[in-house]
């Protein structure tokens, strides 16, 4: 089925149904599933009606300035994700008397009826999603790690740290987001996201080139480092 929108209040219902037992759109890690998702929110939904949802939008607001680095395709709506079914509120009012257990919730007698032709193209991209993900091959294990660099003093040139820092090319690196970080007494480190494929970089290797440029790297450390 997938989500619908989010605007509306059954479209958010459907979205906080799927979230009540999960942390991210798919898999256990944030992608561009979630970023998708994300950028379809107008603002950040009432956490008072939407828990789940509020919960799951503040979380990956704090991935907001690495979503490019995120894996997954970006190219995909947020209606390709989503539950597969139809997930309807739980409202006890909102449920169908006993002796309407039959009824067709989509006939062509409700005032709310779906559009035929949205449904049909609905379950025709719900399909082929469903193909592609089956005939995959399972993912590469990733990281995103935050590395640190530090300078030899104030008087190191930053802008020329960090154009070496990312002229450094590696089969299964991407780099990402950066800023420099104050550390005291007018010197400033640069701090920098990237994205590595666990069996093809090092960080260790990583580090050890890095710190080749000395006439600005006076060393190097991981400040953090998550598995996708």
């Amino acid at each position: 089925m997938g989500f619908t929108d989010f605007v509306s209040e059954a479209g958010l219902t459907l979205a906080n149904n799927y979230l009540a037992s999960r942390s991210y759109i798919v898999g256990d890690a944030p992608s561009q599933a979630d970023a998708v998702t994300f950028k379809a929110f107008s603002g950040a939904p009432d956490a008072a009606k939407y828990p789940n949802v509020a919960r799951w939008y503040k979380h990956i607001a704090s991935f907001e300035a690495e979503f490019s680095a995120l894996p997954g395709d970006a190219s995909k709506a947020y209606t390709a994700y989503g539950p597969e079914s139809t997930e309807l509120p739980t409202n006890p009012k909102d449920m169908p008397a006993a002796e309407d257990d039959d009824m067709d919730l989509f006939g062509s007698d409700s005032d709310e009826e779906e559009d035929a032709e949205a449904v049909r193209v609905r379950e025709e991209r719900l399909a082929e999603y469903k193909a592609k993900k089956a005939g995959k091959t399972k993912p590469a294990a990733k990281s995103i790690v935050t590395l640190e660099v530090k300078p030899w003093d104030d008087e190191t040139n930053l802008e020329e740290m960090e154009a070496n820092v990312r002229s450094i090319e590696m089969d299964g690196l991407v780099w990402g987001a950066s800023k420099f970080v104050a550390v005291g007494f007018g010197i400033k480190k640069l701090q920098i996201n990237l994205v590595v494929e666990d069996e093809k970089v090092s960080t260790d290797e990583l580090q050890q080139q890095i710190e080749e440029f000395e006439d600005h790297v006076q060393s190097t450390d991981i400040a953090a480092m998550q598995k996708l």
